[in-house]
């Protein structure tokens, strides 16, 4: 939404548009003002962007959302489609790309059939694109092969939360429960880089008396912040989970009559514990009896404990499993369903909650459906107008998608708001995949690593043009105003999806005027699924600001604490499962002496195409690096500053040394946000977790030695 202010010529004053908005990135969702101000008789404006009050980030805003207009502006914007002819792309019209793409996905379904065309989404969709994105690749395609990077952020706790809670929704509290906590565990999150308009309810934390316990491989400003760091070996966080289990077994520091009443399963869970050597899991983790003991007693003997986990936690090869470590460790001890106690698992993307919930995952179904429950089949299949028997079956999971496609099972895909080439693991392997296509469509804003080997490029709008919802990560959707035109020819994901339905001989299942109009039919196909929004609309987020799921009817007003009296099992109770002290995929040897280890900087964001093109975000971090301890800089002959090429089992990339005592000597560091000879993930190892498929990029081993040998 904007406003114009403007004065009379004859005062000589400036002309201003008030631009309302959301930031983009992570998964907090501030609001904000971006304000153009165009000064007597000049010929450009200038901007300057003021922080908005809202619930959620209290009216900041961090150094990305600051400058995240930026991007929005940025003079390398693609602004009409991009054909490629010759190796050159060439601008043909929206007309000819739509027919273009129809008769590719027509043709190549006729020759191989209907799966053969896949759609690959994102997690910084809004809710409408992303529900749309499901439809369209089960409704116009009839294809089922449709996943998204979302896979890469939050699969392994979404399971897990599934698994025990009978339901994932982020947090199981809302944030202004973080400063009634006395104690909490911040597990595998770097909160004060990934979200860091949040660490003011930390700090509120600590002054009322918390003690936070931080686990992290590295030191960063997150652990900084805590009272006690546990400095776990990469990979060994489900084992450390089950020794704090453990402790709080043997300490009593468990509550028997919640046990009893709300969960079941522990009878098992305590025969495994009670098998369990402490020692040994000192040995696995890297960290002393004496602070597992520590951590254990302080988290059991608080009134009140909330435990946090992210990307640190569940991107492993057991990420599932460790959550579930971590969620018995929750139940337990009873701290959950009341006020300053719980879980959550903070979201990184912007609507990696919204995202996952109304159909971009390869066996889901709008409202957290399952696409193989014949009755979950039956009612979107109603609220679509089509048969049951039409909706294709599951697909595969992101990963599995780029072996499809690498493999010519899948021949064509279009992908919408992610960066595959970039952030799936094992890049080169994707790479080669990605060029064997027939047929690739990208819709973009920029000329991402991905769109480069496009053989068609659809230009879309930005956060600041685009209207419609997206869920934060305590579950509270907040509806974001497009606050100007949109740039060139671009146009909106869901009415790219829209036209392409048209072209495809479907149009009259996708007929929509606006985003609202497509959020009113998610209502429906939500209504009575475990992501419930049928009791939001766009008239109540206006009024509200927003509204926490589930909301099954527009009366419901949720207090955003779950689990109060009941989990959403049928019979209400909770489950408790034994967990495997589980050894990395891959271990380090003598040719790959050292664990490698990924994550996110404050000034950037997923794989960089934005935050890039930000000259304010990029100033601050112009190129990747290697952060690697002192000892281990001697040890390969590496000064700080020098360029280092660090190799594994996969492949190479060359970034720069960053020597710090940081981080323990057995394991570098390397961001995740760049692509081309500092893309990580040419590096890291694409062995997926069995239960959600979530690959291993926290792990995996690596070599490391200067660029130039004998510097």
């Amino acid at each position: 939404m904007e406003t114009m202010q403007q004065d009379h010529t004859n005062t000589g004053a400036p002309v201003l548009k008030v631009m309302d908005t959301q930031c983009p990135f992570c998964s907090v969702q501030c609001k904000a003002q971006v304000i153009e101000e165009w000064a007597p008789g000049a010929t450009k404006p200038t901007y300057r962007v003021e922080p908005k009050m809202n619930a959620a980030s209290e009216g900041r805003l961090c150094i990305k959302g600051m400058n995240a207009y930026q991007h929005a502006l940025h003079r390398e914007r693609l602004t009409e489609p991009l054909l490629r002819q010759g190796g050159q792309f060439v601008p043909i019209s929206w007309d000819a790309a739509l027919t273009l793409i129809g008769e590719r996905f027509t043709a190549l379904q006729d020759q191989y059939g209907r799966d053969t065309v896949g759609v690959y989404g994102g997690g910084s969709l809004t809710n409408e694109s992303a529900y749309l994105l499901g439809k369209f690749a089960r409704v116009a395609l009839r294809s089922k092969y449709i996943d998204y990077n979302g896979r890469f952020c939050m699969s392994a706790a979404a399971s897990a939360g599934n698994k025990a809670f009978g339901i994932d929704r982020g947090l199981t509290n809302p944030l202004s429960d973080i400063p009634l906590a006395k104690c909490i565990i911040l597990a595998g999150t770097n909160i004060a880089e990934c979200q860091p308009t949040l660490m003011p309810y930390f700090t509120r934390a600590k002054e009322n008396g918390a003690f936070i316990i931080a686990i992290d491989p590295r030191e960063t400003g997150t652990t900084r912040m805590s009272d006690l760091h546990l400095k776990v070996k990469p990979g060994m966080d489900a084992a450390l989970a089950n020794g704090l289990q453990k402790v709080l077994l043997e300490e009593g520091l468990i509550d028997a009559s919640f046990l009893g009443a709300r969960t079941k399963g522990f009878a098992e869970l305590k025969a495994h514990l009670e098998a369990l050597d402490l020692e040994e899991i000192a040995q696995l983790t890297g960290v002393s009896e004496a602070n597992i003991r520590k951590a254990a007693v302080t988290y059991g003997k608080s009134s009140t404990a909330m435990v946090f986990t992210a990307r640190g936690v569940e991107q492993q090869t057991d990420g599932y499993m460790a959550v579930r470590a971590f969620l018995n460790l929750v139940l337990m001890s009873g701290k959950i369903g009341k006020p300053g106690s719980g879980y959550g698992a903070v979201t990184g993307q912007g609507n990696g909650q919204g995202g996952r919930e109304h159909g971009q995952k390869a066996d889901q179904l709008p409202g957290y459906r399952l696409i193989e429950n014949p009755g979950d089949r039956a009612y979107i299949a109603d609220v679509w107008d089509i048969e049951p028997e039409e909706l294709p079956g599951k697909g595969v999971s992101a990963y599995e998608m780029m072996e499809k496609v690498h493999a010519q099972e899948i021949r064509s895909l279009l992908v919408m708001g992610s960066n595959p080439i970039v952030s799936n693991p094992n890049a080169n392997f994707v790479e080669e995949g990605l060029r064997k296509l027939d047929f690739l469509v990208v819709a973009d804003m920029f000329f991402s690593e991905t769109a480069q080997l496009a053989d068609l490029i659809l230009p879309v709008t930005s956060y600041m043009e685009n209207a419609g919802t997206l869920t934060n990560l305590e579950g509270r959707v907040l509806l974001r105003e497009a606050s100007r035109p949109p740039v060139g020819q671009s146009r909106d994901d869901w009415r790219v999806l829209s036209d392409i339905a048209d072209q495809l001989g479907r149009g009259q299942y996708f007929e929509y005027g606006s985003a609202e109009d497509i959020f009113e039919e998610l209502r429906v196909a939500s209504r009575g699924g475990i992501a419930d929004y049928y009791g939001i609309t766009y008239d109540r987020l206006r009024r509200e600001e927003g509204v926490y799921w589930p909301c099954p009817s527009t009366g419901t007003v949720s207090t955003g604490r779950l689990f109060e009296q009941q989990f959403a099992h049928e019979g209400g109770r909770a489950e408790l499962i034994p967990v495997d002290n589980h050894m990395p995929a891959e271990l380090t040897d003598d040719a790959y002496p050292l664990y490698l280890t990924t994550g996110r900087v404050l000034s950037q964001y997923l794989t960089g195409v934005q935050t890039r093109r930000s000259r304010s975000l990029a100033a601050r971090d112009v190129e990747s690096f290697v952060e690697l301890h002192p000892k281990t800089a001697r040890a390969y002959r590496i000064t700080d500053g020098e360029l280092v090429r660090v190799t594994s089992r996969r492949g190479t990339i060359v970034v720069r040394s960053r020597v710090t005592t940081d981080i323990r000597q057995d394991t570098v560091f390397v961001p995740m946000h760049w692509g081309d000879s500092q893309c990580v993930n040419k590096i890291t190892n694409q062995a997926l977790d069995p239960t959600c498929r979530m690959p291993g990029f926290k792990v995996c081993a690596v070599t490391i030695e200067p660029l130039v040998s004998g510097a």
